[in-house]
């Protein structure tokens, strides 16, 4: 029988919850605080306890588990919006659903002595090497997943797109483009293309020195290619960036970059970021 470690027990556990949530905030494309993940992680944590009670059966488990992860989507995402909590919060059972086949699959195949699984929860006294390793499957996982939902990505309806930043909102008509796979290469976080006369910065924007872009507009140059052209783009992070399907009036929130051009046309984004 393994011995239970309930320090490293909460340590694997808040590891395992940021973990998901960060794929389920880069799986929406949902913005997330670092502070409200980190909280989510510790608290949810506590519910890794119950690997310690005898064995309650699947009603137990599942009870358990639905009411740790609504804690937990709630902590790190909020509840404002009941629809996008409800979605994010079935991503976050698709997460943990792919992470518990990749854990059950290992428990079951290698049966590995560091690994102990009781309702519904796993311990494993780990390395250090064998957890990133053990992260890095289930990751890869998650994003064949990913790109699997992409693939039914509409681009047949109208949408607009309205950003929040520094006190100013702006707002324009927005395309969905699947050409459109600019992605920052640091952070990861896709880019939507925003006409800037859309913008409050002013016609002069692309006059100015490249030091007052940095300071006073918050940007920075990333590489972008398209057929025949390449070249530099300066992106922002906004504080809100939020989408709306002005069809059925469904309103998408999401975790991007603003890539500014010097053209009058619609914002274009990849469908991608909605799914």
């Amino acid at each position: 029988m393994t011995t239970i470690y309930v320090d490293v027990l909460i340590v694997l556990n808040i590891y395992v919850n940021f973990f998901l949530l960060r794929a389920t905030s880069g799986f929406t494309h949902v913005p997330m605080k670092k502070a409200g993940c980190i909280i989510s992680s510790v608290v949810g944590s506590l519910f890794s306890l119950t690997i310690l009670l005898p064995a309650g059966g699947f009603v137990f488990s599942l009870i358990t588990k639905l009411i740790a992860a609504a804690v937990i989507v709630a902590l790190a995402f909020g509840i404002r919006d009941k629809r996008l909590f409800l979605r994010l919060l079935v991503y976050f059972y698709i997460i943990n659903f792919i992470f518990a086949g990749v854990t059950g699959f290992m428990y079951t195949t290698l049966k590995p002595a560091f690994m102990t699984v009781n309702n519904s929860y796993v311990y494993i006294d780990f390395s250090l090497i064998s957890l990133v390793a053990f992260t890095a499957l289930a990751y890869f996982a998650v994003m064949l997943v990913r790109r699997f939902i992409d693939r039914g990505a509409d681009v047949s309806k109208k949408y607009s797109v309205t950003i929040k930043y520094r006190n100013t909102e702006m707002k324009c008509e927005a395309l969905a483009d699947t050409g459109n796979t600019l992605v920052d290469s640091f952070t990861g976080k896709p880019v939507i293309i925003f006409p800037c006369c859309k913008t409050p910065f002013g016609g002069d924007f692309f006059t100015e020195e490249p030091d007052k872009l940095y300071s006073e507009y918050g940007c920075r140059m990333i590489p972008y290619s398209t057929i025949g052209n390449s070249g530099l783009i300066p992106v922002f992070s906004p504080d809100e960036t939020v989408l709306i399907d002005e069809e059925t009036g469904s309103v998408f929130r999401t975790d991007v970059l603003i890539g500014i051009i010097n053209k009058e046309t619609p914002a274009i984004f990849n469908p991608k970021i909605l799914v």
